[in-house]
């Protein structure tokens, strides 16, 4: 496999982890998932994980929290790649110093798989997550690491099922707030 990069995703269990893991894998790259020993025995999550058994993937167990599992997971790898969650964002900062503490990764690629967070005008709810994705931009161009940032624009299938009504779980039937100006 010369010229495979070998591939760690961070929150590869997760909603676009999954689909980066496995397509990592299916390109040929020795592919690697940190996660936590108590997803595997998670019904729905040990799913996820009894598929990437199947097709290579090499469980790295430890945690975004845990500093040391961190920083050995990294060692063991080429690229990092975060998948983590709305709720994680500002937790990259952690990935970050583990990654300047190992010292051994080519690139890094931050959550980011939406909106290029410099190059958009956000209203409230977003504006507050693209702040926090653009202090970590920051944060990663301060250190030094060598990374790319995604930016997919859109995931319909994550703003469709509640027509981007925040807090909702199903479209609503009455009432349907338009955020902005309208």
């Amino acid at each position: 496999m010369a010229g495979k990069s070998k591939v760690l995703v961070i929150g590869g269990t997760g909603y676009i982890g999954k689909f980066i893991v496995e397509a990592s894998a299916k390109e040929g790259h020795p592919t690697f998932a940190l996660v936590r020993e108590s997803t595997v025995s998670d019904p729905v999550k040990g799913k996820v994980i009894d598929n990437f058994k199947n097709i290579g993937v090499q469980l790295l167990y430890g945690d975004l929290y845990d500093h040391e599992s961190l920083v050995k997971a990294i060692k063991q790898v080429d690229v990092v790649i975060s998948a983590v969650g709305h709720m994680q964002l500002g937790d990259q900062v952690k990935i970050i110093a583990a990654i300047k503490e190992a010292g051994n990764v080519k690139r890094f690629f931050p959550s980011e798989f939406g909106t290029d967070v410099d190059r958009h005008h956000a209203v409230e709810l977003a504006k507050s997550a693209f702040a926090v994705k653009a202090q970590i931009r920051r944060t990663i161009e301060a250190e030094g690491i060598p990374y790319t940032y995604v930016a997919a624009n859109c995931f319909a299938g994550y703003f469709l099922p509640n027509l981007s009504q925040a807090g909702a779980t199903s479209p609503p039937r009455d009432k349907a707030v338009i955020l902005g100006d309208g």
